[in-house]
């Protein structure tokens, strides 16, 4: 974080939206800059500021799944602050919406360290255990189906896009060396997701609260314990899916280690145990090449102008990782 950034004028950047803390009934007494938002301590303790153009009615909801989770045993998430007028979006003097939420001084998630890894697991559990919506609460869920196929037919265009391009840039050669295997994967994943009632699936899950971006920058540990902070993605559905994220980021750093794998899922399973149909849902989430179709995407959208030497290098440790993931979903579950 910088203490002392500031803009060409000589204002402080992080004078930009502080303002807003006012309404609050809140005073700044240190400033610093954290990622894309204003960390401040006040006379309450840490909170951050940070520009919103979202919904204040999904923002609303989101405060409501916070404060449950807190009233329910699980204190450690960055819940969303209500103003003086008990609105969750405020308006500041520069006419730009923020949102003020609670922050942790602590430590992200080390992904290399085994202990961080478990510990992380066993901390997400004990929060999907409390992560409910009410029976006649109305809110939004995710449609795992869906996005995949969305993403196959992104694939599908790409492959053909590639294929027919005479003159190839290194990106290019090395995504037309390897897309049909990973589309292929792609394909057979929604297939088996197609067969397997994923309907039924999702009714039976759909009161359930998905954190929706667990990753280990957002898994704090604290002197009070392990929090998790920025849920913007969150939506109703499978927990699973928060599982498969966090072992999938966590998994592509440890060439898809089975072992490794094996006692991550363990230890989520020891504070909240998955049934049958969530163990296969698990190993289904983890089949899609999540990883390659963003670099695909990304390219898409890029227009194809220019691919930096950092993408070609990602797209050469997504097609290393090939054998290792064919691998360890043989051996999972």
């Amino acid at each position: 974080m910088d203490r002392t950034a500031r803009s060409k004028g000589g204002t402080r950047l992080y004078d930009r939206g502080l303002g807003v803390l006012e309404q609050y009934g809140l005073t700044a007494e240190t400033v610093l800059r954290g990622r894309g938002a204003l960390i401040c301590q006040t006379e309450k303790g840490w909170k951050s500021i940070r520009e919103y153009w979202g919904s204040p009615g999904r923002l609303e909801q989101q405060r409501k799944i916070q404060k449950r989770c807190k009233e329910t045993g699980f204190l450690l998430v960055d819940q969303v602050e209500e103003n003086l007028e008990g609105q969750v979006v405020t308006t500041g003097e520069d006419g730009i919406p923020y949102v003020v939420k609670e922050w942790f001084q602590g430590t992200e998630c080390n992904p290399r360290s085994g202990e961080d890894i478990l510990s992380s697991m066993e901390a997400m559990a004990k929060l999907h255990t409390v992560m409910q919506a009410e029976q006649d609460e109305d809110m939004p869920g995710a449609d795992l189906l869906e996005e995949c196929r969305r993403h196959n037919r992104e694939l599908r265009r790409t492959r053909k896009f590639v294929q027919k391009k005479k003159a190839k840039n290194p990106f290019e050669e090395r995504l037309a060396q390897s897309i049909t295997a990973f589309l292929e994967a792609g394909e057979g994943m929604v297939k088996e997701l197609e067969d397997s009632d994923y309907e039924r699936f999702c009714k039976e899950h759909r009161q359930e609260v998905c954190h929706g971006d667990c990753n280990q920058h957002n898994i704090i540990f604290t002197r009070e314990g392990i929090g998790f902070m920025n849920f913007d993605y969150w939506h109703c559905g499978s927990q699973t899916e928060d599982l498969c994220l966090f072992m999938r980021k966590i998994l592509e750093k440890h060439n898809w280690d089975p072992e490794l794998g094996r006692r991550m899922a363990e230890q989520y399973n020891r504070k909240r145990s998955l049934s049958v149909e969530e163990w296969k849902h698990l190993k289904l989430c983890l089949s899609y090449p999540w990883r390659y179709w963003k670099l695909v995407n990304y390219y898409a959208s890029s227009q194809k102008v220019w691919i930096s030497r950092k993408n070609i290098e990602k797209i050469e440790q997504a097609t290393a990782l090939w054998q290792p993931w064919q691998r360890f979903l043989q051996s999972f579950c």
